[in-house]
């Protein structure tokens, strides 16, 4: 049996349906882009379906033009008992030249669930080199910051 990958890359060309009306790629074409780069690491590494618990920290660096290449990495960063936090960058770039540039990075937690839709279990999560593990203590540190900011939104609920 294979092992699960940790991590995804989805390439595609931006195509102009995904434009916006400042000619560049919608914002919520790259969110769903995202979207779907994420729950494919998480249901790959879980085995599992799989659904968006959260997103964060989303930041658009720069735009994204018709035609670019775009690619999309999505990797495993902490996994909890049964939730996946997945930390994903958003790389485009004219596809004649071997350049691309970020133009977007955030953070997705995914939960495994079953056919009831109940969550369950996920393969645990074990950084090796030195940059999961520098990914895995963003993942703590966020963790800790979402729960700052639970507590305080809950005056406003």
């Amino acid at each position: 049996m294979n092992r699960p990958q940790h991590s995804v890359t989805l390439r595609f060309l931006a195509e102009p349906s995904d434009v916006n009306f400042g000619g560049k790629v919608h914002g919520g074409a790259v969110m769903k882009w995202i979207d779907q780069a994420g729950f494919t690491c998480a249901a790959n590494w879980s085995g599992q379906y799989c659904v968006t618990v959260y997103v964060g920290g989303i930041r658009f660096y720069k735009p994204i033009s018709i035609g670019d290449l775009v690619e999309i990495d999505a990797s495993i960063i902490y996994t909890g008992n049964t939730s996946m936090h997945i930390s994903i960058h958003v790389y485009a770039g004219n596809p004649r030249q071997a350049e691309k540039v970020k133009t977007t990075h955030c953070i997705m937690v995914f939960a495994a669930i079953d056919d009831k839709g109940q969550t369950i279990p996920v393969p645990k999560w074990n950084p090796v080199t030195e940059q999961e593990i520098n990914m895995e203590k963003y993942a703590h540190r966020l963790m800790d910051l979402r729960k700052d900011i639970e507590d305080e939104m809950k005056a406003y609920l």
